[in-house]
């Protein structure tokens, strides 16, 4: 018999989660640690010095150069302020002028940043320099239109972006549950695309094949071949700089250079650290959102990510922290027309023809959502602990079941395994994947 107490990032603490003592704990697989950068922005100096398949930026620019610096948002946890000083740096030193830089986070469907986030992300002491305005995907006004992936995939990106002469792109490389890994091309496509680039981008991946591909092979991955291929469309050319952090969301390498064959040198990494290995397939998953805490939208990745780990039939339970509440997240806009039990008998039916359903409060992107949530729930039962989410929504969500505490979840999955369940417990959820057994 075992009786294990572990402990699951919450916020600046931690949420404790009681193991039976008749479950077998077959493994806390936490993140692998590397050594962490003494200086992020001296390591980013080196990056800029030798980039990756490329020239220097300093060889790029002069006292004319029309400078667009893609950051990711306050989604990400990329320290964009300690890159950044490197950058202007070398940009100087090619002649360029700091009002010569205007920066646009690449949002994708999130909420507009506030100037004060944006002055904190960037650093005060740069911010009064350059530049700076919003991307929004749904103002065609202020987009341009690049043509059509070989996918179909129409092309719509950031006007600015796209008519400036040199782009930059600030991000950080994580394991991403429909992309297989963040950064690179991606902070472009969806980051400062249009809402109909991203849903026809998204929805690639609504095969039972694809729509789980957190941390596998790219070569094999639609969805992230059509975003490259998309961006690629833009005339100016595009220099990338991405962070790869641990779980204590600490820098351990920046690369720069080109966006393919810098963001593939990240990925290794990525997948050094966030890759955990599952000894055996569990009965029961614990995860938890972290770092994906700002909003249900990122913390339901903890779910995403890890889905797959456990066996079918069983359960997981996914702590959900969502600091800001649902955030942008259109399955939780309206509740659906029929309940878990029916969701689950209609979804073999629904699943094909995902594509051509009315999604009637929902945006077109969701459709990814919408399908993924139906493979999941068919999958394993998912339980969810998620305080800030006001109880309106969880009866919009009816994919999963939400608990009051993290109690009540092991009690419930005790009634389904009251003995003897292997268990798996993955805390760092929101930026882990599973590399399964075999």
């Amino acid at each position: 018999m075992q009786n294990h107490l572990v402990q699951l990032p919450w916020g600046t603490g931690e949420l404790d989660v009681q193991i039976p003592e008749n479950w077998h704990l077959a493994g806390v697989l936490a993140p692998s640690s590397l050594p962490v950068l003494a200086d992020v922005e001296a390591a980013t100096a080196r990056g800029l010095a030798d980039p990756i398949g490329t020239g220097r930026i300093s060889q790029r620019v002069n006292a004319e150069t029309k400078i667009a610096l893609v950051i990711d948002d306050d989604s990400r946890p990329t320290p964009v302020a300690a890159i950044v000083p490197a950058l202007f740096k070398e940009l100087q030193a090619g002649g360029a002028r700091l009002d010569q830089v205007t920066v646009i986070p690449g949002l994708g469907v999130h909420r507009a940043m506030r100037e004060s986030e944006m002055a904190a992300r960037v650093g005060e002491e740069w911010f009064t320099q350059i530049n700076w305005t919003m991307h929004d995907c749904d103002d065609k006004e202020k987009l341009s239109y690049l043509g059509e992936t070989s996918r179909g995939t129409p092309v719509w990106v950031n006007k600015m972006v796209a008519e400036s002469d040199l782009i930059i792109s600030v991000g950080c490389i994580e394991p991403h549950i429909i992309a297989s890994f963040g950064g690179g091309y991606k902070n472009l496509i969806p980051g400062v695309a249009a809402r109909k680039t991203i849903a026809h981008n998204h929805g690639l991946n609504t095969t039972p094949d694809t729509f789980n591909n957190v941390g596998q092979p790219i070569e094999k991955n639609p969805m992230r071949l059509d975003l490259e291929e998309g961006a690629q469309m833009l005339e100016p050319p595009v220099f990338i700089i991405n962070a790869v952090l641990n779980s204590a969301l600490q820098p351990v390498e920046i690369v720069c250079g080109d966006p393919i064959e810098a963001h593939r040198a990240g990925t290794k990494t990525s997948a050094q650290v966030y890759g955990v290995q599952v000894p055996a397939m569990p009965d029961v998953l614990i995860t938890a959102s972290y770092p994906m805490d700002q909003d249900l939208r990122q913390g339901v990745k903890a779910l995403a990510n890890n889905v797959r780990a456990v066996r079918k039939g069983g359960v997981m339970i996914t702590a959900i922290r969502a600091d800001e509440g649902e955030g942008v997240f259109g399955l939780a806009n309206r509740k659906l027309p029929v309940g878990r039990g029916m969701l689950r008998l209609l979804a073999p039916l629904l699943l094909p023809n995902i594509g051509r359903l009315p999604l009637s409060g929902m945006g077109e992107e969701d459709r990814f959502f919408l399908y993924f949530a139906l493979q999941a729930m068919r999958h394993a039962e998912l339980l969810v602990y998620a305080p800030n989410i006001p109880e309106e929504i969880h009866e919009r969500l009816p994919f999963v079941t939400f608990v009051e505490s993290m109690e009540a979840a092991v009690a419930m999955a005790q009634k389904k395994f009251p003995r003897n369940a292997v268990v798996v417990v993955i805390p760092n959820g929101g930026s882990s994947y599973p590399v399964l057994p075999g």
